[in-house]
C-alpha cells in the first residue's frame, strides 16, 4: 500500500492515512483497491473498533486522480465504485479528520462516516456536472437529507466550494479546529469511541443507520449506472481531456 499508511494499535482504532501528497492524495485505481481492502480487513478483525481516515493536517483528499481516471473510465467495472459500496456496507464506527482540498469523493465520503473532524483550512468541493459527471456514494440522497433539495442542488450542480465553517453550519462536520490540532483531535475521539461497549456502540450505529439502508443500496445502484453512462459520453472525454 505505497499510497497508504494502516497502523493499528493496542486501543482497538484502526488508522487509515492518505499519502499521496504529490497529488494531494488524489485517488488513483490502486488507492481504490487498497481502502477497499482496508475497510473488509477492519470490518472482519474483531479487534478493531473504530476506523480513522485522514490526510494530513494540509491535505484530505483532492478527489480522483483525473488522469488515472481518465485512463481506467472506459471500464465496465470502476473501482472508485467498489470503494463506494465498500463504504455503504461498512459496519463499524468511521471518523474523518479533514484537512485542506475536500474534493468531489473527498467530501462525499464524509457522508457515510460517523464523525468527521475538520480544519479551518478545509475547503470543499462536489464538481461532478461541471466534468460532466453525475453525483456518486448515495450524495444525490444523504445530502438532500442533511441539507435540504435547494441547497444539495446548489452544492452538487453548480459545485459550489464551500468553507469548514459552512460544513458545521450544514451539519455536515461535528467540529473545527486549527491545522495543527485536527490529528491529535480525531484521534482521541476515535480513542474514545473504541473504549465504549462494543457491542453498545454497534447496536446504536446500526439502528441509527438501518432505516435507510435499502433505499441506499437502490441509490447507489442508480448512481452507478448513470455515472458509468456519462464517463463515456463524448462531452466528459473533452472535459477531461482538457485538463492535460
Amino acid at each position: 500500500m505505497d499510497n497508504l499508511i494502516i497502523s493499528q494499535e493496542n486501543n482497538h482504532v484502526f488508522t487509515v492515512t492518505l499519502n499521496r501528497k504529490h497529488k494531494k492524495n488524489a485517488l488513483n485505481q490502486s488507492m481504490y483497491i487498497d481502502l477497499c481492502a482496508a475497510l473488509k480487513y477492519a470490518s472482519e478483525n474483531s479487534t478493531i473498533h473504530c476506523v480513522l481516515i485522514q490526510g494530513d493536517e494540509n491535505c484530505f483528499c483532492a478527489g480522483n486522480d483525473l488522469d488515472d481516471f481518465l485512463q481506467c473510465s472506459q471500464d465496465d467495472e470502476l473501482v472508485a465504485l467498489d470503494f463506494v459500496q465498500a463504504l455503504t456496507i461498512f459496519d463499524k464506527p468511521l471518523i474523518a479528520a479533514v484537512a485542506g482540498p475536500a474534493i468531489g469523493i473527498g467530501t462525499t465520503l464524509l457522508l457515510h462516516c460517523d464523525m468527521v473532524i475538520a480544519a479551518n483550512n478545509s475547503k470543499f468541493k462536489l464538481p461532478f456536472t461541471q466534468l460532466g459527471l453525475s453525483p456518486e456514494a448515495g450524495s444525490s440522497l444523504l445530502l438532500p437529507l442533511r441539507i435540504g433539495h435547494n441547497k444539495a442542488f446548489e452544492l452538487l450542480v453548480l459545485g459550489k466550494q464551500f468553507t469548514a465553517e459552512q460544513a458545521l453550519d450544514y451539519g455536515l462536520i461535528n467540529q473545527i479546529c486549527i491545522p495543527e490540532d485536527l490529528l491529535k483531535i480525531a484521534s482521541d475521539i476515535a480513542n474514545t469511541i473504541a473504549k465504549l461497549p462494543h457491542d453498545s456502540v454497534m447496536t446504536s450505529r446500526k439502528l441509527m443507520k438501518q432505516h435507510a439502508q435499502l433505499t441506499m443500496q437502490q441509490v447507489i445502484d442508480n448512481e452507478a449506472k448513470e455515472f458509468k453512462r456519462l464517463v463515456k459520453t463524448q462531452q466528459c472525454k473533452n472535459i477531461l481531456a482538457q485538463f492535460f
